[in-house]
């Protein structure tokens, strides 16, 4: 992914590197399973409630953090050849472009869009939503409308389910901005009421909450590409439904326990986290990902 504008705004990121995570997650337990989760479904989703700390045995954890001030952060972001050589800028970049791509995008329909925060940790996490580790990877908190990352997970998407190249991490980032346009849009909330009302739908509900986030990055990514902010190639897009292959429920549970189970599904299959995130590409339009089938209202 090429980007018109070099520049990169770190004004709306919270850097938690470095502070340590306080009650934590600890080891073993959870692992990759985590992955791109949204704090589970029963967690933010309108379930019975709980803490995702209480999914392993908590422990205290310390980072050790860049050592940098933000304005610090920002000179080494905006160098040459700083998006190419380090993540943190490159994700931060990303950022800033789907906000400014959902911010046109929203005007254009009379609305207004507001940023979420971008949130980088290590290890653990306190959040809006509970306390959180690196295994849970990158999530989208509504209470506080932030993203975490532990920007090492990166690597271990790319190790261990071949997520590999730059445009797979703008999908991460982009998958969990959907997540915080569904909050805009109120669809966060129908969602979680919809499951409260009916248990035995919860995971079904989870699904299609999971299949129209990756929709709203494909829509990002075809958006940006039209407005001149960045170039996507064929290869670059490749990369993206690549990643969204990868954390398929089927890919990784045939990977982390060696066999499918399709009734505890909450993301979705391979196949259709690759579809909705191409049909989002295609359209370009939020009004094109409707995943949930008449679950709960249209995205606008």
């Amino acid at each position: 992914m090429t980007f018109s504008d070099q520049n990169v705004d770190v004004g709306g990121l919270d850097d938690r590197r470095g502070r340590g995570g306080g009650l934590a997650i600890g080891g073993g337990g959870v692992g990759i399973v985590g992955l791109l989760i949204y704090l589970l479904v029963n967690f933010v989703g309108g379930g019975s409630g709980g803490d995702p700390t209480q999914l392993v045995p908590p422990g205290q954890v310390q980072g050790t953090g860049t050592g940098e001030s933000t304005a610090e952060l920002s000179k080494r972001c905006n160098t040459s050849g700083a998006l190419d050589k380090y993540d943190d800028c490159y994700l931060i970049k990303v950022y800033n472009e789907i906000n400014e791509t959902w911010t046109a995008d929203f005007a254009r329909r009379g609305a207004t869009y507001e940023k979420p925060r971008l949130g980088f940790y290590e290890q653990a996490v306190q959040t809006g939503c509970g306390n959180a580790s690196s295994q849970v990877g990158p999530f989208y908190c509504p209470p506080d409308q932030e993203i975490y990352i532990d920007i090492g997970f990166l690597k271990q998407l790319q190790d261990q389910f071949g997520a590999q190249g730059r445009f797979a991490e703008a999908y991460i980032i982009a998958h969990e901005a959907g997540h915080h346009l569904q909050t805009l849009l109120g669809i966060e909330a129908k969602v979680r009421a919809a499951q409260q009302r009916d248990a035995s739908a919860q995971n079904d509900l989870s699904v299609s909450l999971e299949l129209q986030a990756d929709c709203f990055a494909g829509a990002w990514s075809k958006l940006s590409d039209q407005r001149g902010n960045v170039s996507v190639s064929p290869a670059q897009l490749a990369e993206a439904q690549n990643a969204a292959a990868a954390v398929g429920d089927d890919r990784i549970q045939q990977k982390t326990q060696g066999r499918v189970d399709p009734e505890s599904f909450t993301h979705g299959t391979a196949a259709q986290r690759k579809q909705w995130f191409t049909t989002g590409y295609q359209t370009g339009d939020v009004n094109g990902c409707s995943t949930f089938q008449g679950q709960v209202a249209p995205a606008a």
